[in-house]
C-alpha cells in the first residue's frame, strides 16, 4: 500500500510540465471569457468551473494516482500561482497582458451600450452597484468602470454622493450660525422682568 502512495507513475519534470501548461491554458480561457466572469458566476458559471475541475484532472496527474504524485502536481499549481501573482505586481506591463484594463461602462449618467454589449453586463448589476454607492440610479453616476477583476467600479456625481467631511463641516457652521442668530434675537425680545408692586389700599 505504501509503495503504491509513493511511487510516482511518471516522470516529475512530466508532471510538473503537466501542471504549468494546465494552469497557462486556464489562464488563457478565463482571460478570453471576459472581466465580468471573474466576479458575477451565475448558474451556467458555476457548471463550467465544477466540470473544468474533472475535465482537466487527468491532463494534470496523467496516469498517475499516487499520494506523492498528487503532491508535487499541487506544490506546483501553488508555486506557479505564487510567481505569477508577484510577476504581475512587479511588471504592470505584464499584468495588462494578463489581467487587461479597465473599461468604462457609464459616462456622465449615461450606459455606454457598446462596451456593456461586449462584456456582458446587465443593467441591475451596474443599479446594484449604485445603489452600493447610495446613488439612486445610472443617472448619479459620473464614471463606472469594470474593473479587470470583474468588479465594478462607481464614482457618484458630486450633487449624488455621500456628504464629504468637509459638507458637514459648513453644515455645523451654518448650525451654529442659525443657533446663535435665534439666542440672540430671543435674548432682544424677551420682555424685561420688573419688580413686584405692593398694594397700599
Amino acid at each position: 500500500m505504501w509503495h503504491d502512495m509513493l511511487t510516482i507513475q511518471l516522470p516529475i519534470a512530466e508532471k510538473i510540465l503537466r501542471t504549468v501548461l494546465v494552469y497557462a491554458a486556464m489562464v488563457v480561457l478565463f482571460r478570453l471569457s471576459g472581466k465580468r466572469g471573474l466576479a458575477s458566476l451565475n448558474t451556467f458559471d458555476f457548471v463550467v468551473v465544477f466540470l473544468l475541475s474533472n475535465v482537466v484532472q487527468n491532463a494534470v496527474i496523467g496516469a498517475d494516482d499516487s499520494l506523492l504524485g498528487g503532491l508535487v502536481g499541487a506544490v506546483t499549481l501553488v508555486a506557479v500561482n505564487a510567481f505569477m501573482n508577484r510577476l504581475t505586481v512587479a511588471s504592470p506591463r505584464i499584468a495588462r497582458v494578463l489581467e487587461g484594463t479597465s473599461t468604462t461602462v457609464v459616462e456622465n449618467g449615461s450606459v455606454m451600450t457598446g462596451a456593456v454589449r461586449r462584456l456582458a453586463v446587465r443593467p441591475s448589476e451596474i443599479e446594484h452597484a449604485v445603489r452600493v454607492q447610495n446613488g439612486e440610479g445610472i443617472r448619479d453616476v459620473a464614471s463606472a468602470r469594470l474593473e479587470p477583476d470583474g468588479h465594478l467600479l462607481v464614482v457618484l456625481k458630486q450633487s449624488a454622493g455621500a456628504p464629504t467631511r468637509a459638507d458637514v463641516a459648513r453644515l455645523e457652521k451654518r448650525l451654529t450660525a442659525i443657533e446663535g442668530l435665534l439666542r440672540a434675537e430671543v435674548a432682544g425680545t424677551r420682555p424685561e422682568s420688573t419688580g413686584g408692586h405692593g398694594n397700599d389700599s
